[in-house]
């Protein structure tokens, strides 16, 4: 042995090499830290991997590629005295940590598990001071997440293979999430827009040049909508002929509370919504600052906490720092009144932090030049939530005001910010904006104003919008589907299977999305089940909290899967697709072109092949005439696509629509109809006829 050199007598086992330097930096020479590079042992991929006639024993193997690591890994644990397992703290590394413990044989060995919410020196030194065994609760509940998982894919995933030519795939969430959006797809389709109006009246106060604006309310007994431009005349020809008395004025303040710190869902959702990032984005980026950034003059350090969480609540040191920080840069008045990062119901995951900054003094503009532009906006956006989150609540004075105009009512309503509180920091998206403010502080009830003008405006209601990623993973949380983990590789997964596409943040069904969610509802609707699916996840929870033997729900589950894809397997042989005469002839070999499936959906393919490859676009003909051209209009496709009605001239004729076209035109204005479930909708909007379908 070299003198002056120390033998490490310590093994720490941590997932990411990235977290590998920092954590020894920690620790010191008594310690070797390694990383394992994620899971060691999964399932087989070329079958299914638990043995079904063995109480659903899984039959786990090592991952291919991980051989050299665990032989390294081997090594070093033959020289430790102590072997630290300190992956994530959650299931999945807790699984992982005892997939180690199996893989590495430290059944004779002094072993211990360690977590930290965040990676800095305080954190993974208390770390060691709290070591732990391995929790076999977290353990089988993610085995159990990862059973099920494998048989709905494993069983089912065929079936699709089968039905529609090529690779596709089942699963457990991803399958529901699918179903989500198409329903939310078919609602939309079949939604029915109602025609409305609102009148605004523009009118002056003695001694201003501006007008102040009132909206119409109803007449003096209720709020009424105003359904058609008959009933708009009418209203505007009363109101024209008396005076505008102010018969109300209401003052008074609110708050506007601050928001709490970040959840995975919510970090999700407004990087979504404020910077334009996608889940998978989202996540990527915070996994980097969990692990640690190069920070100039202090090496590598883990700028934020776990990013992996379905909790609002902050360590009580948190809650100090935050105080004491935000009292020196704002005053004590900016400083939060209540003492807990606000109620909530418990989940599975509140042994967890909220996603917030490590140290509060690492302000975003403080380590810029160590991020890069999407990790430093990232950043900025927890930064600014946390601090937000520990602050006062804004107070708004506001007025409202009711104004008399015969039998008819108009209000006005506005608002002004008395105490900024968290807004000095962080201002959400959909704050509310409005006008008037100083004005509708000057009227006086019984005060006559002038009428300038009376603007009507013609609207249609609209159907709930596409969902967005955002908006998806919000409702996936509130329908209790999949957890933290799972939001991100779930909508990933589904958008690279192409059964849904993304235009503008908005996200579509695909021709494949539409077969694939028919085929689940039809064969396998408990897996598809929001309800179902529901359960399922407080089940696993269960298992976590001991309450539940995860084997029990492989048990339980496996029979009413295994009877369904049997049913099927006789049900789907019968209405396998069959290739179909497109009705074209090849125009290199002159032989029929036939319709085939692929990944995309339809296309034409020579009945040749091998001899002649020819391959071309199928456009379904819907036996109506484009109304600028005469040639047909067919179902097309969006590159990325979504279906959609248009010329098959295109792009010499460029109309296209985005529901089908009816034979029947419109009797108002001669446009084409097009069809809304069972109501056929005028194409021209500035139309707006709706009539029965015949």
């Amino acid at each position: 042995m070299i003198r002056g050199y120390k033998m490490a007598k310590y093994l720490v086992i941590v997932e990411s090499p990235a977290k590998v330097k920092t954590i020894k930096k920690f620790l010191g020479a008594n310690y070797e830290v390694m990383a394992s590079n994620g899971h060691v042992r999964d399932l087989p991929k070329s079958r299914l991997g638990i043995d079904v006639e063995n109480n659903f024993e899984p039959k786990y193997i090592t991952i291919r590629g991980k051989g050299d690591i665990l032989a390294s890994l081997r090594k070093e644990v033959k020289k430790a005295e102590k072997i630290y397992l300190a992956t994530d703290p959650d299931r999945e590394g807790e699984a992982i940590s005892w997939h180690l413990y199996e893989a590495l044989k430290l059944a004779e060995k002094k072993v211990y598990r360690i977590t930290f919410n965040e990676i800095t020196k305080n954190a993974v030194k208390e770390s060691l001071k709290k070591a732990k065994e391995i929790n076999m609760n977290l353990v089988d509940a993610q085995q159990a997440r990862r059973s099920l998982d494998r048989m709905v894919g494993y069983r089912i995933s065929p079936l699709l293979w089968a039905k529609v030519k090529r690779g596709l795939s089942a699963g457990r969430v991803q399958s529901v999430a699918l179903r989500i959006i198409c329903d939310r797809e078919e609602e939309i389709n079949a939604f029915i827009p109602e025609e409305y109006w609102t009148l605004e009246a523009s009118l002056m106060m003695e001694g201003q040049k501006k007008p102040v604006l009132a909206k119409y309310y109803g007449d003096h007994n209720k709020k009424q909508t105003i359904r058609s431009a008959e009933e708009v005349e009418a209203i505007i020809a009363e109101v024209k002929k008396g005076s505008f008395l102010v018969e109300e004025i209401k003052k008074g303040e609110r708050c506007k509370k601050s928001p709490l710190p970040f959840t995975t869902s919510t970090l999700q959702q407004e990087a979504s919504k404020v910077l334009n990032f996608s889940t998978q984005k989202t996540m990527r980026l915070a996994q980097q600052l969990y692990e640690g950034i190069d920070i100039k003059g202090n090496g590598t350090v883990g700028v934020i906490t776990y990013l992996r969480t379905d909790s609002t609540r902050i360590s009580e040191e948190a809650a100090k720092s935050a105080k004491e920080y935000i009292g020196e840069q704002y005053g004590e008045k900016y400083l939060a009144v209540r003492e807990d990062g606000g109620k909530e119901k418990k989940k599975i995951q509140d042994a967890h932090e909220a996603i917030r900054p490590t140290d509060i003094t690492n302000t975003p503009q403080q380590l810029k030049e160590s991020l890069t532009r999407d990790q430093f906006r990232l950043y900025q956006l927890i930064w600014k939530r946390f601090v937000a989150s520990q602050m006062s609540d804004a107070v708004y004075e506001t007025v409202s005001v009711r104004i008399g105009a015969g039998e008819h009512r108009f209000t006005m309503a506005a608002h002004k910010i008395l105490f900024e509180g968290f807004r000095s920091v962080y201002i959400q998206e959909e704050e509310e904006k409005s006008g008037n403010n100083l004005l509708l502080t000057q009227l006086e009830k019984g005060q006559q104003l002038v009428l300038e003008d009376l603007e009507a405006k013609q609207h249609f209601t609209q159907p709930m919008p596409h969902y967005t990623e955002a908006s998806l993973v919000k409702a996936l949380e509130e329908l209790g589907i999949g957890r933290p983990s799972t939001y991100a590789p779930t909508i990933t997964t589904i958008l690279a299977r192409r059964y849904i596409v993304k235009e503008n943040k908005n996200l579509y069904v695909t021709e494949i999305g539409e077969v694939v969610n028919q085929m689940m509802k039809e064969a396998f609707p408990s897996i598809v089940d929001v309800n179902f699916t529901a359960t399922m996840e407080t089940l696993l929870d269960g298992v976590e909290e001991g309450n539940v033997n995860w084997k029990t729900i492989i048990a339980n589950f496996y029979p009413d899967l295994e009877e369904a894809v049997q049913n099927a397997e006789k049900e789907l042989a019968e209405v396998k697709i069959k290739e179909e005469f497109s009705g074209e002839n090849c125009e290199l070999c002159s032989r029929p072109m036939y319709i085939k499936y692929g990944p995309h959906g339809r296309f034409q393919a020579c009945s040749g092949f091998p001899d002649c490859r020819n391959t071309k676009p199928f456009f379904e003909k819907i036996g109506i005439a484009c109304p600028k051209c005469g040639k047909d209009i067919v179902l097309k496709k969006t590159k990325k696509g979504r279906k959609y009605y248009g010329c098959i001239d295109n792009p010499e004729c460029d109309f296209m629509v985005w529901q089908k076209p009816s034979l029947i035109n419109c009797e108002k204005c001669g446009s084409i109809m097009l069809e809304k479930g069972t109501k056929l909708l005028c194409s021209n909007e500035e139309c707006g006829h709706i009539t029965n379908k015949k």
